[in-house]
């Protein structure tokens, strides 16, 4: 009995040691310079099912991203909630990107922004302020990585702190 017991308790208890974890949230974000384009160009990615929580939570509308019946309506949502979670600063200014668009990947959906006539010379700063989903989620952790020429940093940004810097 005892023996059956052991084997029991065995045999259960990877069913009960799953039954807390919690998911985790995270977006990892890329800002380059490009010469060539001479715009700052900024690729990030974020987990659809979050986004779709976000905007159904924020804006009332069952946002269906990712999926067949996604509207037009959806993607308007989605550039708006960036718009007013996602600031990009050039040398202390706040400046208004390009939502150039966006694309899916398995289960993250990847948004391609850009600022567009910046001169290389004139760049001597980047700010990233990035509140994306810690709005509903009070752990989540957005890194960001900002590269110009050989310079790099990278910023792991939280709800208590949400501005990530590249001084050049």
């Amino acid at each position: 009995m005892k023996f059956l017991k052991i084997g029991l308790l065995t045999l259960l208890l990877p069913f009960f040691a799953f039954t807390g974890v919690h998911k985790f949230y995270i977006s990892v974000t890329n800002v380059d310079y490009s010469e060539k384009d001479r715009s700052v160009q900024i690729i990030t990615r974020i987990f659809i099912d979050d986004m779709n929580s976000v905007i159904n939570e924020r804006y009332g509308i069952p946002a269906k991203l990712g999926t067949d019946r996604e509207s037009s309506m959806d993607r308007e949502y989605l550039e708006k909630y960036l718009r007013t979670k996602f600031v990009v600063e050039i040398n202390g200014e706040t400046v208004t990107y390009n939502f150039i668009g966006k694309k899916y990947d398995t289960d993250m959906v990847i948004c391609y922004l850009e600022v567009p006539n910046i001169q290389r010379d004139e760049l001597k700063q980047i700010g990233i302020t990035n509140e994306v989903l810690t709005d509903l989620f009070d752990d989540q952790q957005n890194v960001v990585h900002i590269k110009v020429d050989n310079k790099k940093k990278s910023h792991v940004l939280i709800k208590s702190h949400t501005k990530g810097m590249l001084n050049l």
